[in-house]
């Protein structure tokens, strides 16, 4: 008993130990993907410089006291509007910060280096890191741990779970570096951080989902924050094939 009361206890700190071992080494699972920064400038991208700089090959973005936010503002990719796609980056963000990682966006006219489209989400204090909000439209699409179906003038649908919330916050290093992986294909919506799975979304509101848009990270309304960026990652991928049509 003694022998597996060891055994246990070397696997719980080998697993605490993989979950705090993310993000993923440079060099793994890139095979497709290209850098979309150059950790030199804002080359190919819009932002207010503000609130966004380049510095030590990470995008920075900051409030301070004296540049408090009316309206959130985005510093946004201007290489494509990508459809299917999956993107890798890293973050760091201060403890009272709020960002978020918007795709399949379009931009709005006014305010300036504004974005309406789908976000997953990134905060300081943990509690919606991983989930899909959807900026300026139908705000929480699926929360951290939930699977979900979004439909025409309903509410979305709880239709599964990828685990709990807190458990799946566990995995998320506060003040530290961690990795955020889209999977974007069709209309399932895929959040990943430090390799773990956060929330699923199947989006059936074909009035209001998008199929493709504008790739942009945020600085939010509220206290005075920080948030960091580096190692963009996007790889292209093929159209989902339509489903083939059935003789009657």
């Amino acid at each position: 008993m003694k022998h597996l009361a060891l055994a246990a206890l070397l696997l719980t700190g080998a697993a605490a130990h993989a979950a705090q071992s993310y993000p993923e080494p440079a060099g793994v699972d890139t095979a497709g993907f290209v850098p979309i920064f150059d950790g030199k400038s804002l080359s190919g991208w819009d932002a207010d410089p503000k609130y966004w700089r380049v510095e030590n090959d990470i995008l920075v973005g900051e409030v301070t006291p004296a540049t408090l936010l009316k309206a959130n503002s985005f510093a946004i990719w201007r290489g494509g509007a990508p459809a299917d796609f999956e993107l890798k980056v890293e973050y760091r963000v201060s403890a009272a910060g709020n960002s978020g990682i918007n795709y399949r966006s379009v931009e709005v006219p006014t305010p300036p280096f504004a974005l309406k489209g789908y976000q997953c989400d990134i905060d300081g204090a943990n509690r919606y890191t991983g989930q899909n909000y959807e900026e300026r439209g139908r705000t929480f699409l699926a929360l951290r741990g939930q699977i979900t179906r979004a439909s025409a003038g309903a509410k979305p649908a709880i239709i599964g779970t990828v685990g709990e919330k807190d458990a799946l916050a566990t995995f998320v290093r506060n003040g530290d570096w961690n990795q955020v992986h889209l999977i974007i294909r069709g209309n399932v919506l895929t959040h990943l951080v430090n390799g773990h799975v956060m929330s699923v979304v199947v989006d059936e509101d074909s009035a209001q989902r998008t199929a493709a848009g504008l790739i942009g990270v945020q600085v939010h309304v509220g206290p005075p924050m920080k948030i960091e960026y580096r190692n963009f990652l996007l790889k292209v991928l093929p159209p989902v094939p339509a489903a083939p049509v059935k003789n009657p």
